[in-house]
């Protein structure tokens, strides 16, 4: 049984086979979580970003990039391009979609634990609340689509507002 946890705390420290990147398309790694995941993996995690872009070209809905995480306790990071909000398209199903992506890819890298933070609420102006519910809910989705794949789905909230949003979302607070 794969159970949920809600936590406040640092992505960048979670003891966790793989943690998740809001990635930009070009992953830059410029601000917000990207940027916090990058100084925190040291020089690994742009290198093989950039050499992943040169691969592959910008990340697209439904496509994750996985880089080792470097000086972090994690083994992989995983990117994944969340909506920017209101700029056209199904906001919910691009964000319920990066989820997706990363569960899958998680599993396919043989991870059994993965930490996830609010995917598109920081610069990419999704509202928190709402944009913690789209995760919550696809992360429950995804789960009962795929029992016993993983052990551990923590959602995490860097901030007491993130993670309150994220409790109340799943219904764990």
């Amino acid at each position: 049984m794969t159970v949920v946890t809600v936590i406040t705390g640092d992505i960048t420290h979670q003891q966790v086979d793989a943690i998740v990147n809001a990635a930009g398309e070009g992953l830059h790694h410029g601000g917000g979580v990207a940027l916090a995941i990058a100084e925190a993996g040291g020089p690994a995690i742009r290198e093989e970003s950039d050499q992943w872009i040169a691969d592959h070209g910008p990340l697209s809905p439904g496509v994750a990039a996985v880089t080792s995480a470097g000086d972090m306790p994690a083994r992989i990071v995983i990117h994944v391009a969340g909506p920017r909000y209101g700029e056209g398209g199904d906001d919910a199903a691009l964000l319920a979609l990066a989820v997706d992506t990363a569960l899958d890819t998680a599993v396919a890298q043989g991870c059994r634990s993965v930490a996830m933070p609010a995917i598109s609420a920081g610069i990419f102006g999704y509202p928190l609340a709402e944009a913690c519910r789209v995760i919550a809910d696809a992360v429950t989705a995804w789960i009962g689509s795929n029992p016993d794949t993983l052990e551990e789905a923590r959602l995490i909230g860097f901030d007491d507002a993130t993670t309150d949003a994220f409790r109340l979302a799943s219904d764990n607070g």
